[in-house]
């Protein structure tokens, strides 16, 4: 066969087809280092800026960084282990301090690395917690004692409709124009989430630590998301519900029981008849409720209106808030909380009036 010549059409062609095979080589290298750049970028940024909730992290004698990235990244206080490597193997970021750290995921992975070679925990000037059952009211009553702010002006910023919009734009998936319903005594009533929080001033803005704890409530209800979803629960149905489990329960209480009861009186029509929200509607807190108190005109009076008050009565935790989602199976339309604190659940009227003759006597 004799040797095959290129003509001058073919070379063309030949150098074209080279040309941008190059240009799409080099196109793809720009793609994959701008793309690298973007995740290391991303990587170095809090994985939460708005959780500032403390992370405990124990750091042992001897532990190299792989350890430490593997350790940060398992509590979800940096994006990227192998980034966290990376990155100081390039910086040369070395020391680090065994010890115990209390971190959040509010934090930058570099504000990390140095809080890790002093060998201190977090610089707490505020250290705030929110007991389970909180509402609004008494979160205020916190915030004012803790900060040094006056109580009127927590509440303001908590009642603020234009702050209160531009988190609802910011949480879209928790907080809904249901909350500025009518009948709604406090848009954020069961919106921040009873935990406690750290901040590194001791007087950080009320709009910081108000986001804070409803960035908390949306972190919780997103592991939830599957599961209100087959409930056909909205998120201020769920925090409602999950309320009134809150209030009800005692440290001996089956909260999945009582929710139970909730589901099986809605089910059924019959109206709720919880306690707490008559407490919640005379706006004062009880030892005991008696007949005359049952009459308050309220719209969050569950003896007077069937279905679910219009928004929450209180905080509720974790706990609540998995019973509202997966209640027991049970034919209970009844439960009494007793004296010390045991509750008793019944099928029938005829049942729970024997047992509240027993425990608990007239009202």
């Amino acid at each position: 066969m004799g040797e095959k010549h290129w003509t001058g059409n073919e070379g063309r062609r030949g150098r074209k087809r080279m040309l941008i095979a190059g240009s799409v080589l080099l196109a793809l290298v720009v793609l994959i280092s701008a793309g690298s750049f973007l995740y290391i970028r991303l990587a170095l940024k809090p994985v939460d800026p708005h959780d500032h909730t403390p992370v405990h992290v124990s750091i042992p004698v001897g532990s190299s960084a792989t350890e430490i990235a593997e350790r940060l990244e398992q509590k979800r206080l940096i994006r990227s282990a192998s980034v966290f490597r990376l990155y100081i193997r390039w910086k040369r970021e070395s020391g680090f301090q065994a010890g115990e750290y209390e971190l959040t995921r509010a934090m930058p992975m570099t504000r990390i690395i140095a809080l890790l070679q002093t060998g201190k925990s977090l610089k707490v000037g505020l250290k705030l917690t929110i007991p389970e059952g909180s509402q609004l009211v008494q979160i205020a009553d916190l915030i004012a004692a803790r900060t040094g702010y006056k109580k009127e002006d927590v509440m303001k910023q908590l009642n603020d409709r234009a702050y209160i919009e531009q988190l609802m734009k910011k949480y879209p998936r928790v907080i809904t124009k249901d909350v500025f319903h009518p009948n709604v005594r406090y848009p954020l009533e069961g919106y921040l989430f009873p935990a406690t929080y750290v901040f590194a001033d001791k007087k950080p803005p009320l709009s910081e630590i108000i986001e804070t704890m409803v960035a908390k409530t949306a972190a919780v209800l997103a592991s939830y998301e599957e599961e209100r979803g087959e409930r056909k629960l909205s998120p201020h149905q769920l925090l409602t519900l999950s309320s009134l489990i809150e209030e009800e329960a005692t440290e001996k209480a089956d909260r999945k029981k009582i929710a139970s009861v909730f589901y099986n009186r809605l089910r059924l029509g019959m109206p709720l008849q919880t306690d707490p929200t008559v407490l919640y509607a005379l706006g004062k807190h009880k030892a005991r409720v008696f007949y005359k108190d049952l009459k308050v005109d309220s719209p969050y009076n569950t003896y007077l209106h069937k279905g679910l008050p219009p928004g929450p009565i209180a905080n509720a935790g974790a706990m609540s808030i998995e019973a509202a989602l997966e209640p027991a199976q049970t034919d209970y339309l009844y439960f009494l909380a007793t004296p010390a604190g045991d509750v008793i659940f019944t099928k029938t009227l005829t049942e729970h009036n024997r047992e509240k003759a027993k425990h608990i006597g007239k009202r």
